[in-house]
């Protein structure tokens, strides 16, 4: 269990020693085992898709120890199928050369990587006309991607939720990104409904419903509990008690849930009573 994103000044005392620490993941892996990272998610360029700055993949390496894991979303570049900036059809959309060279970017930081997240947006039918299109698509994309490779699928079309839908991603070995919040189906029941058909891994991104309504009430100062949660925090921590007995489970958490994801998972351990989380 982590944070989705680390880098913030009001998590002082929450996490680091000051504002501004010199070495804040350093710091931050004293408390949590996990991050997710979504700086190298917007690559996307009118006719060109950035990579990660090897500094940065290499201060993470030397900044965490062996066995902290990072939960990345991949480039944008590979999940968007029009481009915003032209309004044109995306040449990066689930490319297979793109990926090659992503992976190779992150080379330092493979042993620790437990999830390279494909995250999409609402896949209009203009996009995919069926789900089975849309996981034809990803099934060549998969088969260029080395199996041992760990990779995970988030979509926000709440109509592709189905048994035959997990199925495949289990078959194709990618994992379920479950994301609770933009208006997708509460998380707690989706999983009660589908979870024989989850991969063994699985990632579970927790959000918040309406982000301008919790950046209102936090005025981006993200050390305090606004929007309490308790309930749904009691209803996740009993289901990730129980579907950690089969699989193995990332939880990235994020400010916009209740508006400090620190102590959110404060919350959830508590609600589990599982220092292992």
């Amino acid at each position: 269990m982590g944070t989705s994103s680390f880098i913030y000044p009001s998590w002082k005392s929450l996490v680091y020693s000051s504002a501004y620490p010199e070495h804040p993941l350093t710091e931050y892996a004293l408390q949590f085992p996990m991050v997710e990272i979504d700086r190298w998610f917007w690559s996307l360029g009118k006719d060109s898709a950035g990579l990660p700055d090897p500094d940065t993949v290499a201060e993470y390496h030397e900044s965490t120890p062996d066995e902290f894991r990072f939960i990345t979303k991949c480039p944008n570049a590979l999940t968007l199928k029009i481009n915003p900036h032209t309004g044109a059809k995306n040449r990066f959309f689930l490319s297979h050369n793109l990926m090659e060279e992503y992976l190779a970017s992150l080379e330092p930081l493979t042993a620790k990587i437990g999830m390279h997240m494909l995250q999409f947006g609402y896949l209009n039918r203009s996009m995919f006309l069926t789900d089975r299109q849309f996981l034809s698509a990803v099934r060549v994309f998969r088969s260029s991607v080395p199996d041992y490779i760990p990779l995970g699928v988030e979509i926000r079309n709440p109509g592709y939720l189905s048994y035959s839908f997990f199925s495949a991603l289990r078959e194709m070995n990618i994992s379920p990104v479950l994301l609770s919040g933009y208006w997708m189906p509460d998380v707690v029941e989706t999983i009660g409904r589908y979870q024989e058909a989850f991969s063994p891994v699985m990632v579970l991104r927790l959000h918040g419903e309406n982000r301008s309504d919790i950046e209102e009430a936090t005025g981006n100062r993200w050390d305090r509990i606004v929007f309490d949660r308790s309930t749904d925090i009691a209803r996740i921590g009993s289901t990730l008690q129980e579907l950690s007995q089969e699989h193995q489970i990332y939880v990235a958490v994020n400010n916009h849930f209740e508006g400090s994801a620190p102590l959110s998972i404060m919350r959830l351990r508590q609600a589990m009573g599982d220092s292992v989380w």
